[in-house]
């Protein structure tokens, strides 16, 4: 870099702003800054020069016009190898910009805001800054571009010891234009809406939580990101309270757990292991909501995930340290549950805040060279308009656990087949090729408690075999959605059995 350089300065957030223009102005380096920024630099004694002793034009429009102008994107734009392009610069009066460094306005803070208008959202669309920012990357042959306050050390340094080398030069124009990116697909993301979210073009914007020692396997690289723009529950807002690093697989689980649970709007309990739940009961008292979640499966809940959707309380806490967990979550913990988990060095305790009402995130899976992109799969539903199709009905506790099963089935893996009864899992089969293997599972899985409990499939049965299986089992009620065309069969099949079955006409396939 030759000297003297001259560098634009823009930025919404000065952290660390003065030191490093001080720096670079006591390097040789001459600043012109626009607005606040100016106004920022000048109280901390910078030497800064106006953006209008460039462009010989005032800052307009309430200062959504300063930096819009070929004597400031010239300067940046030229290429200095150029000798067309430096004889044009010279012929209108242009110095070439060395260095930008911008950041832009808070629109995602702002928007995150409650009660935002549309007018106070677009005001904080930035036009000048991502034009900047873009202009300098894409010279970044010859221009230096800084987006990151944790970048202002390395550069200053490069700067006072002859110059940005073009290996940084390029990766900070990487992180520029990720800036950039990132910053348009929340604007996007904004309006956009809820009503029409899977637009024809679709970005995702995402910004890291933390790196992970490895992936799902030890040779796998894995991080943490959190959607922009995200609802503020879940798993991207989740605190860790105590324990180790969570893992990449610890993620997955975690999130499996919280999706459970959260699903109930009742105080409930779900042990998760696999992504799966092994357990899960609901009940007036937490205690109780947890012993009854645990007897779904108590050999498979050990290095398992519980999760709560009401506060921990210590009187639960007697029963709960009886059996070893990976992680236990909640919204939240009685101070004295917490102190009593904090003596379990490797437990995870993760404190996470439910979905807000009324978001419905979208849901992506990723495919070979593209992206599956569907709303989440949340459904108010109503047990009391299925239809029951045997010749009996369910009692009036018989459709209560249905209506129990029939939720918790949306969190197993297809083909996915629950047990229930008095609103706790009693059984699952998951993520089999053929549904009868799942009810074969599932009893298997219940063993004696089968008998007088309900069954719930995510999708229709095909043959009558899974239900003459779940007879012989002593199953007095079943929800499917029906829609086989063997459905006759079915039915015929349930009614030998004296089994009540209704239709629900919705299914839950979790591939």
């Amino acid at each position: 870099m030759e000297f003297p350089l001259r560098a634009i300065v823009s930025v919404s957030d000065k952290t660390g702003l003065a030191p490093f223009v001080q720096g670079l102005a006591q390097a040789g380096v001459e600043i012109f800054s626009t607005g606040g920024t100016k106004n920022s630099l000048e109280d901390a004694a910078v030497p800064v020069r106006s953006i209008s002793d460039i462009t010989g034009f005032p800052e307009i429009l309430d200062g959504r016009v300063k930096t819009l102008h070929p004597k400031v994107h010239g300067g940046i734009l030229a290429l200095r190898s150029d000798p067309e392009h430096m004889r044009v610069l010279t012929e209108h009066g242009i110095q070439p910009v060395d260095i930008v460094v911008a950041n832009l306005y808070p629109f995602v803070q702002t928007v995150n805001k409650a009660g935002i208008t549309l007018k106070e959202a677009v005001e904080n669309i930035d036009i000048g800054g991502p034009s900047l920012i873009r202009s300098a990357a894409k010279n970044c042959v010859s221009v230096v571009v800084v987006v990151d306050a944790a970048d202002y050390d390395r550069v200053l340094e490069q700067v006072r010891t002859g110059g940005v080398s073009l290996e940084d030069r390029r990766a900070l124009a990487q992180k520029a234009f990720q800036h950039t990116a990132l910053y348009d697909t929340a604007i996007a993301t904004y309006l956009r809406g809820a009503d029409d979210p899977l637009t024809k073009e679709f970005t995702i914007g995402l910004t890291q939580v933390q790196g992970m020692k490895y992936g799902e396997n030890p040779h796998q690289k894995s991080a943490f990101y959190r959607e922009v723009l995200a609802p503020k529950g879940g798993m991207a807002f989740a605190t860790q309270l105590h324990g180790p690093e969570l893992s990449h697989n610890n993620f997955l689980d975690a999130d499996a757990a919280w999706s459970a649970v959260n699903d109930f709007p009742e105080q409930s309990v779900a042990i998760i292991k696999h992504t799966n739940p092994c357990g899960l009961a609901t009940h007036a008292d937490l205690a109780e909501a947890y012993r009854r979640a645990l007897a779904g499966d108590p050999v498979s809940a050990y290095g398992g995930i519980a999760a709560f959707n009401r506060k921990v309380t210590n009187a639960a806490m007697d029963d709960i340290t009886k059996t070893h967990y990976d992680i236990i979550l909640a919204p939240n913990f009685d101070p004295a549950a917490l102190e009593r988990m904090k003596r379990k060095k490797n437990l995870h305790v993760l404190q996470v805040p439910p979905r807000p009402e009324g978001s419905v995130p979208l849901d992506y899976r990723r495919v070979t060279g593209g992206m599956l992109v569907q709303t989440t799969d949340i459904l108010a539903e109503n047990p009391t308009s299925w239809k029951t199709v045997t010749q009996r009905g369910p009692t009036e506790a018989a459709l209560a656990d249905l209506a129990f099963a029939w939720r918790v089935v949306k969190h197993v893996k297809s083909n996915a087949i629950v047990l229930a009864k008095d609103r706790a899992l009693t059984g699952i089969g998951a993520g089999q090729p053929n549904r009868v293997t799942s009810v074969h599972l599932a009893l298997r899985t219940s063993g004696a408690n089968a008998k007088g409990t309900v069954l719930a499939s995510d999708a229709f049965f095909p043959f009558p075999d899974g239900v003459e299986m779940a007879a012989e089992a002593g199953i007095t009620a079943i929800a499917q959605p029906g829609g086989s065309i063997r459905d006759d069969e079915v039915i015929a099949a349930a009614n030998k059995a004296n089994i009540a079955m209704v239709f629900t006409g919705i299914r839950h396939f979790r591939h």
